[in-house]
């Protein structure tokens, strides 16, 4: 089967996504616009975020953190030979969301059922192996070597680009501890906050306003989302330092 070069984050119409998988003319549309298609024995989904779609109808799709809760067509259940090869281990699935109806997806990546539940419609969390979700903290990046930030680009709103490389740089030299409160995920929730944790832009993005080189150990620290959320209750963010005296002194 053919390669397909989606990028995580990055957005797509359904006629990028057409152009990049070499659908005929003949085989677009159709299944294409019902949330969920097989072709060429790989699966796509095509989804709407916290609102509703282009039927009217608000599914309740959502972010948990980094995963997806997803809803199935209304009279989808797990029985379904569809959804049944949806749901496979050995399935390809290629996941799309978007907020609003007619404006582009965002590619969310390859997803992997993590929690399926038997209603109807069915519903199942995705979890990523790539993922790129939104942020409530415009510098909280998703996941030297040179790592290039900043780079304007135009959606809606001014947004900046980021390297997921550069993340995973930080946590391997950090570690998933909190470095203001010491909190971490796994101790506390066990298996479900294994790997979980906000990564701190010590200069927000925003502040910078054009690409330059982020050192990953330099530039960024692991936070929890409280630590994190209490550093920006002020303009310009509190430092890690000013954080951690006004805790101590709490």
């Amino acid at each position: 089967m053919p390669s397909y070069d989606f990028v995580v984050g990055e957005k797509y119409t359904r006629a990028d996504v057409y152009r990049i998988c070499e659908v005929p003319l003949e085989k677009q549309k159709g299944e294409w616009l019902t949330g969920y298609r097989v072709y060429e024995g790989r699966y796509f989904i095509f989804c709407t975020v916290g609102g509703a779609g282009r039927t009217g109808d608000d599914h309740g799709n959502h972010f948990i953190d980094e995963d997806l809760l997803w809803h199935g067509k209304s009279k989808s259940h797990v029985g379904q030979k569809s959804i049944i090869n949806l749901l496979a281990t050995s399935s390809e699935v290629f996941v799309f969301y978007r907020s609003h109806d007619r404006e582009p997806f965002t590619f969310a990546g390859l997803g992997t059922p993590k929690i399926i539940k038997e209603t109807q419609p069915v519903e199942v969390l995705w979890s990523f192996s790539n993922v790129q979700v939104p942020a409530s903290l415009p510098e909280e990046v998703s996941e030297p070597e040179k790592f290039i930030e900043g780079s304007v680009k135009t959606i809606m709103v001014n947004a900046y680009e980021r390297d997921p490389k550069a993340r995973q740089k930080c946590i391997d030299h950090y570690g998933y501890t909190c470095v203001v409160c010491g909190f971490e995920f796994e101790k506390v929730y066990g298996a479900l906050g294994k790997s979980f944790i906000h990564v701190h832009h010590l200069k927000p993005l925003g502040e910078i306003g054009k690409a330059y080189e982020v050192d990953p150990m330099e530039d960024l620290r692991p936070v929890c989302p409280n630590c994190h959320a209490m550093l920006h209750r002020r303009e310009p963010a509190l430092s890690i330092e000013e954080l951690k005296t006004h805790l101590k002194n709490q």
